[in-house]
């Protein structure tokens, strides 16, 4: 079976808060996108390595692509809009808690966007520049929340497909709640989450995998979670919602099921909480609610920007670390401003130091432990953890290769930089013109010739693929 082997400086997680730099390293990969070996070349030579073609990144970064636990691939029409409004407005009546459609962005926003959708040529032009931006932004992965429309959720499956993004994919699910163009009937709810993944199995493409998505408890009747878990159940699929996000909300669901003791119960005695279910936000689960999730085996998104800019509160990640819950990182968008998990990981950083003053018992997240969750520890919420996530031997190769020094690049570097201020910076001050390449399952992404046929009203060329001083060389 050919070898193609790629050099460059590698960097990777092992553990959390274990880094492995290898200044240079080499990175073997056989046809099917599959890892056959990592060597450190500071320690053995090239000539002993047996491979068919080299790709010579020289002193560039080779880091594993990141993946985005928890994103709204509609939402991004309306990205960076309307970040002074709260998610939802709440006020009180006879001991009630009700929402307000007044002054919120859940009514002005996101509604109406996702509304929007119920045309595919629409929902097909937003959703080419969303999977899109992500991409060149380094996702390799990314858990996407779609709207209820069955059509234009098929059209997102073929556009990660089209692209070669490894892509969740979730019809989300509303049967109250919600404005009556976005309200379901029970039946039809789960009629077209059965088609959509049944439409998704036609692609014959095991990088895409359809995601149960109730988009949280207030907006799905008991009975669509009932019909739900069934259906995850039934297709061994993951699942993904919404889960204590802010105070408000958690006095809405008390209001709505009286009869469960918390937010996180109502989920588990719907079947839906289990080892295949990511939750975003979590913020404010109690010790009883963050043990049954561990019990469970279920997964919480950290997604910081979102929750300082809706002013949701912040999560205390290191207390679930060393709780053992699993922990991974989205960008959530559109709540949170940017489709990068540079700024998610950036984010994730403040939110433990802000946290670690308020509880000095919780040390702050240092940069390589931040940049775990932004790989290997979504890869683990995800189910990927045998597939993605870093360069481990019989993993498949998700990369992105990273130049510092690239054209307009944010980042300046000097000759006294070692590999882990290298890599740091570019946590902290690089962005999409440093990322020059996307590989996904050892194929690298070209956006070029997508972008033209379906995006030919833009301008402006996206694409992943750029100009590098790559060299390859065949054996």
């Amino acid at each position: 079976m050919p070898i193609t082997a790629y050099k460059g400086v590698v960097v990777h997680s092992l553990a959390l808060g274990r880094l492995e730099m290898l200044n240079p390293g080499l990175i073997g990969v056989n046809e099917h996108g599959t890892i056959e070996f990592v060597v450190d070349l500071a320690t053995q030579s090239l000539d002993t390595v047996v491979f068919d073609k080299l790709i010579d990144y020289k002193e560039n970064l080779l880091v594993p692509g990141f993946i985005d636990g928890h994103a709204h691939a509609p939402q991004y029409s309306f990205l960076g809009v309307g970040m002074h409004l709260p998610l939802l407005n709440w006020y009180v009546h006879d001991s009630w808690t009700h929402v307000s459609s007044q002054g919120c962005r859940l009514h002005t926003y996101t509604f109406p966007h996702e509304s929007k959708f119920s045309d595919p040529t629409y929902a097909k032009h937003m959703y080419t520049k969303a999977v899109s931006r992500h991409v060149l932004n380094g996702t390799t992965t990314c858990s996407y929340f779609a709207t209820i429309h069955l059509e234009a959720c098929k059209v997102l499956a073929d556009i990660v497909h089209d692209i070669g993004q490894r892509g969740y994919l979730g019809k989300v699910n509303m049967d109250r709640n919600a404005t009556p163009e976005l309200t379901e009937t029970t039946h039809g709810s789960l009629a077209d989450t059965k088609s959509f993944i049944e439409y998704v199995a036609t692609k014959k493409n095991s990088l895409l995998t359809p995601v149960i998505t109730p988009r949280f408890v207030p907006s799905t009747t008991s009975a669509l979670m009932t019909g739900l878990a069934a259906l995850a159940d039934t297709y061994t699929l993951p699942i993904q919602s919404h889960l204590s996000e802010n105070s408000k909300e958690i006095e809405w669901v008390r209001d709505l099921h009286p009869d469960c003791s918390s937010y996180a119960e109502v989920y588990d005695r719907h079947g839906l909480l289990n080892e295949r279910a990511y939750m975003a936000h979590c913020i404010w689960c109690t010790p009883d609610e963050r043990s049954l999730l561990k019990s469970r085996g279920a997964s919480m998104i950290h997604c910081p920007n979102s929750n300082f800019s809706l002013t949701s509160g912040v999560l205390n990640v290191r207390q679930l670390l060393d709780e053992g819950v699993k922990v991974g990182l989205g960008t959530d968008v559109a709540a949170g401003y940017s489709t990068s998990m540079l700024d998610a990981i950036r984010h994730a950083v403040i939110a433990s130091k802000v946290t670690s003053l308020t509880s000095p018992s919780h040390a702050p997240l240092s940069y390589a432990e931040v940049f775990h969750l932004a790989t290997v520890g979504s890869a683990d919420c995800l189910g990927l953890s045998d597939v993605v996530g870093n360069f481990v031997k019989g993993k498949e190769l998700d990369m992105l290769v990273v130049d510092l020094n690239s054209a307009n690049s944010p980042i300046d570097s000097h000759a006294h930089d070692d590999v882990s201020s290298q890599f740091q910076k570019f946590l902290f001050l690089g962005d999409d013109r440093n990322i020059t390449d996307v590989y996904v399952r050892g194929r690298r992404v070209n956006l070029t010739a997508h972008d033209a046929a379906q995006a030919a009203d833009s301008s402006k060329s996206i694409r992943c693929a750029r100009t590098t001083d790559a060299t390859s060389t065949d054996r």
